[in-house]
């Protein structure tokens, strides 16, 4: 029978993310390793005292590595955050990986010599305009931009999100979680027209120094397998 080819990029994968994880929380990868060996138990008791360990055994294994997978995803998710936590682009790296009909700019559509970072988001909420830097240097770059989009999205909601730590700003954990709370205002059709019309705005601007970190997603897990 012919190996699969992916099994031995899947291994490295995880390889990696584990490394990653050891390196962002030292105590990761051993809660990871112990959920699976409780549930595991669990599952052994469970089959002692019903007189059927070889069924609780079949029904243990793929369950027990299901919650060790799930919380070695968590684990990575968390090593992500920590990993873009204060690096210019960190917030485009965030919205990059959202799911769904969002379009995301793949270029700020606001600069300033500071380095603050203004990133524009199209989807079901309307337009989004999401900010990097304190926010009294952001605001403005928040204003001029939004009266900029309301000239060609007319009718069309347009929120500003600043990111950071600062009170009154969302933390770039839990960017995602915001925006998908935003109401859904759009079709999914007017959310491609909205779309088209904000790339045709899109300024050619100079990108500041130092990284954007576009390639600093965390590499895709394997799914895990499924409980029979």
């Amino acid at each position: 029978m012919a190996k699969d080819p992916a099994s031995p990029g899947r291994i490295k994968q995880l390889r990696m993310v584990a490394q990653i994880i050891k390196k962002a929380n030292p105590k990761g990868m051993p809660i990871v390793y112990a959920s699976v060996v409780g549930v595991l138990a669990l599952a052994v008791v469970v089959g002692v005292l019903t007189n059927s360990v070889i069924y609780a055994l079949i029904l243990g294994i793929p369950v027990s590595l299901l919650v060790g997978m799930i919380i070695f995803g968590q684990l990575a998710q968390r090593a992500q955050y920590s990993m873009l936590h204060g690096q210019p682009g960190a917030a485009y790296a965030i919205l990059q990986g959202m799911r769904g009909n969002w379009y995301v700019e793949e270029k700020p559509v606001a600069v300033n010599r500071e380095q603050d970072l203004v990133f524009r988001v199209v989807g079901y909420p309307g337009v989004i305009l999401v900010s990097e830097g304190p926010g009294n240097r952001v605001q403005r770059m928040l204003l001029a931009e939004k009266k900029r989009v309301q000239r060609v999205a007319i009718d069309v909601p347009v929120y500003d999100v600043q990111c950071g730590d600062a009170e009154g700003q969302v933390p770039i954990a839990k960017l995602q979680r915001h925006l998908m709370k935003l109401p859904r205002n759009l079709k999914k059709p007017a959310v491609s027209e909205v779309n088209n019309r904000m790339r045709a705005l899109t300024p050619s601007i100079p990108l500041p120094k130092g990284p954007m970190p576009k390639g600093a997603r965390m590499p895709k897990t394997p799914k895990a397998p499924k409980a029979r």
